[in-house]
């Protein structure tokens, strides 16, 4: 799983007939504090998410082809599951609710 950031949406006239209909977005990954981490990938969006908001992608290719409901195999390896809205780490911010020595 992948926590990222939609920074676009990917537009393609010609493609693979799996990604037929479906609307494909840019995600750039980030870490628990929100800082760009990798580059970008393209993903499959399942739950409606837009520009800017936080997901969580799934980036397992037989994983991503049954949640699509294929029943064999597709070239596809990664889809947006989850709208993210809030992140909680269990690590206290800084600054705030440290312990001081």
């Amino acid at each position: 799983m992948i926590i990222g950031r939609v920074i676009g949406n990917l537009v393609a006239t010609q493609k693979h007939p799996s990604y037929q209909n479906k609307k494909l977005l840019l995600v750039k990954p980030i870490d628990l504090e929100g800082r760009e981490d990798k580059e970008a990938i393209i993903a499959v969006d399942t739950v409606d998410a837009g520009i800017g908001d936080k997901v969580l992608v799934m980036s397992e290719g037989n994983s991503t082809t049954e949640e699509l409901g294929f029943a064999k195999r597709q070239p596809l390896r990664s889809i947006v599951i989850a709208v993210i809205d809030e992140i909680y780490s269990g690590q206290p911010e800084k600054g705030k609710g440290q312990l001081k020595e």
